[in-house]
This record gives C-alpha cells, structure tokens and sequence, in this order.
C-alpha cells in the first residue's frame, strides 16, 4: 500500500509550492518507512544526498519522516538556521506532533511546511530573480 494517495501527495506538493511563493528558500518533504540510524542522522544524509545544502543563500529545508518507525526530523541549512530563533525547529516538530499523535500524518506534514515557510518568507523573502532551485514533489527513500 503506498504511504499517500495521489490526492494527498498532491496536497503536500501544492503546501510546498505555496510556501515557497512567498520566500527564496527551498522546503523538501522526504519520506521512508524505516529509520535505521538515528533520525537526525538519517535526515542529514538525506539532505546532502537531494542537494539541499547547494541552495544560493544555504535556505533549504527539509522535513523527513520515517512513516513505519514514527520518527521524524527538520533540518534547516546554515543560513536559516543563523536567523531563526534557537527553539524553532522544536516548535515546529511538537505543532507536527500534535497531529501525528492522532493520525494526522498529511496533515502534520503540511503544518511543518506552512511554519518552515512563514519563517523562510520573514527572513528570505521572494527575489525578483528567484528560481524554485529544488523540485516540490515528495522524496520516497527506499531505505539504502
């Protein structure tokens, strides 16, 4: 069975999208089911490997959720992460959290993406020159 219907999935790419309208950062949603290091770790690897960190002004985002393992992480680039305040990511995780707990995956997802794009619009809004650098739709890992 596959982890979203094409409705859902279609409504995570079109969260992504219009967060990204407002802001020159990059948001990626990435998703396994199996976590097999630690979660952080695990969403490191995976923000090296889709090339978040090669963003022009190091903006991007990422939100990794392993659905079977109920784990998940944000990781924010350096140049985010040196303009948001230190408990961000960590109040974005429990706003996710609060629907996850109840099954809400779709819905936690796109709650960590409208909250990583209001912060991304605050301290990098669109440019005139601004190119979508990363693609929207959802990465499915396969676990290797």
């Amino acid at each position: 069975m596959a982890v979203f219907t094409d409705e859902e999935q279609l409504r995570i790419q079109k969260a992504v999208a219009d967060a990204e309208r407002n802001t020159s950062g990059e948001i990626r949603v990435c998703v396994e089911k199996i976590c097999s290091e630690e979660t952080l770790d695990r969403a490191a690897k995976y923000f090296t490997q889709l090339g978040m960190h090669k963003t022009r002004l190091r903006n991007g985002v990422l939100i990794y959720v392993a659905t079977v393992d109920r784990k998940f992480a944000i990781i924010g680039d350096a140049g985010i992460n040196k303009v948001v305040p230190p408990d961000f990511w960590d109040g974005t995780k429990e706003d996710m959290l609060s629907q996850f707990k109840y099954g809400n995956l779709v819905e936690g997802i796109v709650t960590g993406i409208i909250k990583a794009g209001e912060q991304l619009k605050k301290y990098f809004p669109h440019l005139l020159d601004d190119k979508n650098e990363l693609p929207d739709d959802i990465a499915f890992m396969d676990g290797n």
